[in-house]
């Protein structure tokens, strides 16, 4: 999962595809990053001076996440778009089904991969081939304010029965913000064991008992006074960073992403305020996240771009990138880094990205996801009950998204 940021509109992206690629130039590298705004002058930097040290050129093109496959689809199948595209890792199966990014498995980009973390690097393979490069690995983490828990003489919660009783103290609903998008529902449903799908049987189980008992947990929360969401769904996540970051309430879920905003603020403007630990639940309740660099297929650049991903991924520049925004690195060996090893951010998460969970790495992935926030936000909306929304998402995975998976 990324940060979402207004960087290109539609046609401006669409106007970016059209200049970009396909300009018939092997020594030129266009690189769409779809970072925030917190982090993209960072990646900017670092692609600038892979080109310089590398011999090649490097322009970098700065596209909002949220608009950025459905540009990267309609230019890549023009034989347009940039030759390197920072892919959500739901992203690449996808773009590898529909023939639109280049196939790497014969290239040192695949058989040099010993360094990389398992989990990240299973969501560049499709088939049995390997299409991308791991840029960053996430997970959601519950993160705190340290000074309004230690004022209530409360501890991070382990359990959502312990938010629950802890949450007159921090008042009531003050206590969380639940996002009600798709990915943060997703703990949740983790939580005894649910899940969207089971690849291995091809059987849809996002309205098992399990999964429907895990989001009834949400609900309960709001229902018992010790949890808040918005209604306005398009625009609950920024009103969630909005209501932490003003100290109206004492805790949210989100990702490493979200330091760099959080810090910016009065209530974090001292970092030690921000504590970050485990979402409550079970032992792997948080998704596996992240990002991938991809290489279009049909890329002029193709060579310049391989070039260009070996110095991105870098242990170096992987480093660089984490003590600079605390993100994940995907390298084992960038974790040795002293400033690396030493990050509060990257220390914190380190073990919660071990243990996440896996996702489907199906090309259906994003669009399982799609139904799921509309089912997420009737149920904390009061509009549908749980098991009845998760049906009705189970039948909408069958008969538009995976026609040859059974209901359970």
């Amino acid at each position: 999962m990324a940060t979402v940021t207004a960087a290109l509109g539609l046609v401006g992206a669409l106007a970016a595809a059209g200049c970009g690629g396909g300009a018939g130039n092997p020594n030129e590298v266009v690189f769409w990053d779809t970072s925030g705004s917190s982090e993209s002058a960072v990646f900017s930097e670092i692609a600038t001076e892979c080109g310089r040290t590398g011999g090649y050129q490097v322009r970098v093109e700065t596209v909002a996440f949220d608009q950025a496959l459905n540009n990267y689809k309609t230019a890549a199948q023009g034989g347009q778009g940039p030759d390197v595209l920072r892919a959500d890792v739901g992203w690449v199966a996808q773009l590898a089904q529909a023939g639109l990014i280049h196939d790497l498995s014969n290239t040192p980009l695949a058989t040099d991969t010993g360094d990389f973390l398992a989990a990240p690097l299973e969501s560049t393979k499709y088939q049995g081939k390997t299409y991308g490069v791991p840029q960053v690995t996430d997970t959601l983490a519950l993160f705190y304010n340290k000074r309004q828990l230690a004022q209530a003489a409360v501890d991070p919660p382990k359990s959502w029965d312990e938010l629950k009783a802890i949450a007159p103290k921090l008042g009531g609903d003050r206590a969380l913000f639940i996002n009600n998008d798709e990915y943060y529902a997703l703990p949740f449903l983790y939580t005894f064991g649910g899940d969207l799908v089971d690849t291995e049987s091809r059987l849809i189980t996002v309205n098992s008992p399990e999964a429907v008992r895990g989001v009834q947990v949400a609900k309960d929360l709001l229902d018992a006074g010790a949890a808040r969401t918005a209604l306005d769904q398009p625009n609950s996540y920024t009103s969630m960073k909005a209501a932490f970051t003003a100290g109206e309430v004492a805790m949210v879920i989100d990702g490493p992403w979200a330091v760099s905003e959080f810090v910016q603020s009065e209530q974090f403007a001292d970092p030690a305020n921000l504590g970050i630990a485990p979402v409550p639940g079970s032992a792997t309740p948080s998704p596996v996240g992240g990002h991938d660099y991809v290489i279009r297929q049909g890329s002029d650049a193709t060579e310049a771009s391989m070039k260009f991903i070996q110095c991105m991924s870098s242990a170096e520049h992987q480093a660089e990138i984490a003590g600079k925004l605390g993100l994940l690195p995907t390298r084992r060996s960038a974790y040795d880094v002293p400033e690396v090893a030493q990050h509060p951010v990257v220390s914190a998460f380190r073990p919660l990205a071990a243990n996440a969970h896996n996702r489907p790495w199906i090309p259906e992935n994003s669009e399982l996801l799609e139904p799921l926030q509309t089912a997420f936000a009737d149920i904390l909306a009061g509009r549908k009950d749980a098991q009845a929304a998760l049906d009705e998402t189970a039948r909408t995975y069958q008969t538009s998204v995976l026609t040859d998976y059974a209901q359970r």
